[in-house]
């Protein structure tokens, strides 16, 4: 299907890797231009590279999304570098999961949580999604529409043990969203949320979620699949590529008449 993305603008935060990865090369190959934001300089650099050698156009955006000034001065001196007008595609990818413990790899119950690790995961997953749609919603108002696609956890619907800030954090990803939605369906803006359970990536070095993990070679992973229904026929969970095919969906104007909506990529991990 030929979702019409070219001469579109799409900024891709947490782009560096996995999922975000993922979506970037995605929108590319259905022809927008993509900004690829990541903290990590080698990382946003090494995937815009990615993207040119397979013949699409990108642009590295090092910068931290929870500084706000600084994210904004460096995506605009980016657009005017580029030529470009202003963003037509925001995909809210970026986000931080608890620390585990050395032993076990638990993260720890909320009670047993340092305030400063409560922090760190709300300034990300929540303020920010909310200073980068801050940051775009002007420019598609007055272009006259745009779409913003968030990626949450559907620990955020459905609350996970040793994860209640991160669950917290992604449940007011939902809830802002929703709000958003309300308020700029007027402007031709669709925001959506797209839910995830368990993504096998390259960035994950080791266990279960390891891309070259099988349920033959990785018992744990073959436990987790129960947890899946369609991950029970597939043999495998998710992976970036099945994220990335529900964003360029919702980034194109073949979901126009979507909006406000939460679509699961969790293989029936939670059926709501």
């Amino acid at each position: 299907m030929d979702l019409r993305l070219k001469g579109k603008v799409a900024l891709v935060t947490g782009g560096g890797q996995g999922v975000g990865r993922g979506i970037c090369r995605m929108l590319a190959q259905e022809g927008a231009l993509v900004l690829v934001n990541d903290l990590f300089e080698q990382r946003a650099h090494s995937v815009s590279d990615e993207i040119r050698s397979e013949g699409g156009t990108a642009f590295p955006v090092v910068a931290n999304i929870i500084e706000q000034v600084a994210m904004e001065s460096v995506v605009n001196k980016c657009l005017a570098q580029a030529g470009l007008g202003g963003i037509d595609i925001l995909v809210n990818n970026a986000g931080i999961v608890p620390e585990r413990r050395e032993k076990g790899g638990i993260p720890p119950n909320f009670l047993d949580m340092p305030p400063e690790d409560w922090k760190k995961i709300v300034d990300l997953n929540v303020y920010g999604t909310m200073n980068c749609c801050r940051m775009v919603l002007p420019g598609m108002r007055e272009k006259g529409g745009g779409k913003i696609v968030s990626i949450m956890s559907e620990a955020g619907r459905l609350g996970e043990a040793h994860l209640a800030v991160y669950s917290g954090a992604k449940a007011a990803i939902l809830g802002f969203s929703k709000a958003i939605a309300r308020e700029h369906g007027r402007d031709r803006i669709n925001v959506n949320v797209v839910a995830l359970g368990a993504v096998s990536h390259e960035g994950i070095k080791n266990g279960a979620l390891h891309p070259d993990s099988t349920p033959e070679n990785n018992e744990r992973l073959a436990k987790m699949l129960k947890a899946y229904p369609i991950a029970r026929g597939l043999k495998r969970l998710c992976r970036p590529e099945d994220v990335a095919n529900t964003v360029a969906f919702l980034s194109s104007d073949r979901s126009a008449f979507i909006t406000g909506e939460t679509i699961s990529v969790s293989g029936g991990f939670a059926m709501i």
